[in-house]
């Protein structure tokens, strides 16, 4: 069990820094890069499914049944190790690499609301929001809740849903 958690949790984690690392690039390369936060979920979601196939391997190698509350447990493991895999690599880049993503993320979220037509008191709403944000940001503490919060929510649906998928009893032979 543990070996097929850290082969699946591994690949989502690495999977999950690539796609991290692309969106630093676009954030610190390209000025006109617009957010897409459907595209952003669903990308995550493809990625997360990767839970559903951790889990079925397991049932496949382990007489082709599971139950929901070992599928659960798996996919909730994954879904951990993968989390906090991706969690250990934002925190050192973000504090050894890109020290100044705030700035840059906080321009992003200015000129995104911008584009879409916001207000002077909407742009000044959101600038004392950003200014809390970068308060709240020098706790590591925060930082490590805030960059789980990005991942592990949906990560343990997914673990949920699979679990309920992929639950399969032994079947039971009726005696005549």
């Amino acid at each position: 069990m543990l070996k097929n958690i850290l082969l699946y949790g591994s690949i989502m984690a690495a999977i999950l820094t690539a796609n991290l690392l692309y969106m630093l690039w676009l954030c610190y390369n390209d000025p006109n890069f617009h957010s897409n936060d459907f595209l952003g979920y669903a990308v995550m979601l493809l990625i997360l499914s990767l839970i559903f196939f951790g889990i079925r391997n397991y049932r496949k190698h382990h007489g082709g049944t599971i139950t929901f509350g070992k599928a659960l447990a798996i996919g909730a493991l994954t879904a951990l190790t993968a989390s906090t895999i991706y969690v250990i690599v934002w925190l050192i880049l973000y504090y050894n690499f890109v020290p100044d993503f705030l700035d840059k993320y906080i321009q992003h979220v200015l000129n995104e609301i911008s584009r879409n037509g916001a207000t002077a008191a909407e742009l000044n709403q959101t600038m004392l929001e950003m200014s809390n944000f970068r308060e709240m940001y020098k706790s590591p503490f925060f930082v490590i809740m805030i960059t789980y919060s990005e991942v592990l929510p949906l990560a343990l649906l997914v673990a949920l849903v699979s679990a309920l998928i992929l639950k399969k009893k032994p079947q039971t032979t009726a005696l005549n």
